[in-house]
């Protein structure tokens, strides 16, 4: 086993190890024990008591954080001619249809971090699949990255829309800000995707929905959230 950086091991030292924080102190601690000299990702990680393996117990969507990510998203939109200035107006980086198609096909070209399209630009898009999909680039009604309202697609993504979805381990993994936003403005973001998750329920969930709750830093510990105490 790898070890442990000095300032991780401080960061740990900080936590009582079997406690379940409350989601505000968990906040707080999580910005406290970022300790790396860049401005360290907070992520939440939800395991959730469903069967991603049974297509009726899917937990997928997507929601705008109030804060957004801090993170500058780069959208790429594929769209008809009629629609590609549009989409420049509403902040698309790039703009355009079958040529951005090919150059991702052909250049291997990902300079971008998400896509935005409409539904009569997916038959073309869905070649690409075998590529954008192990990437999480692929569009999806779901994530609101397929959409007729091209100009409203991309000033979600750019506004800091995030996508939440099952793995096979059945936990959500995804990112609720920066270490800089301090722990109110992380608070209102894990507030809005814990919402989400909470709405998003399979009703053929049985028993109970959220299993466990663990926020962390990119190069901090993780901190346990008493998921009691959420929605």
């Amino acid at each position: 086993m790898a070890k442990m950086g000095k300032k991780y091991q401080d960061s740990v030292k900080e936590l009582e190890k079997s406690k379940l924080y409350d989601p505000s102190e968990a906040l707080e601690l999580v910005c406290k024990t970022a300790k790396a000299k860049f401005d360290e990702t907070i992520e939440l990680h939800i395991r959730l008591g469903v069967d991603s393996r049974h297509a009726d117990q899917q937990v997928r969507g997507a929601v705008v954080l109030p804060n957004g990510t801090g993170k500058t998203i780069r959208v790429l939109a594929i769209c008809k001619d009629d629609k590609i200035e549009l989409a420049k107006e509403a902040g698309a980086d790039y703009a355009g249809n079958t040529e951005f198609i090919e150059k991702i096909q052909k250049e291997n070209w990902f300079e971008f971090d998400v896509i935005i399209t409409t539904p009569d630009m997916m038959g073309q898009l869905g070649r690409l699949g075998k590529v954008l999909g192990p990437k999480g680039l692929m569009p999806n009604p779901k994530a609101g990255t397929v959409t007729p309202d091209i100009a409203k697609g991309i000033k979600e993504a750019k506004a800091g829309k995030i996508e939440y979805r099952l793995d096979k381990t059945n936990i959500i993994h995804c990112p609720i800000g920066k270490a800089s936003f301090g722990a109110e403005k992380l608070g209102e973001n894990f507030d809005t995707l814990m919402a989400a998750v909470i709405k998003a329920k399979p009703a053929a969930a049985k028993g109970q929905y959220i299993k466990s709750c663990v926020v962390a830093s990119t190069m901090g510990p993780g901190i346990r959230v008493n998921s009691a105490k959420i929605g």
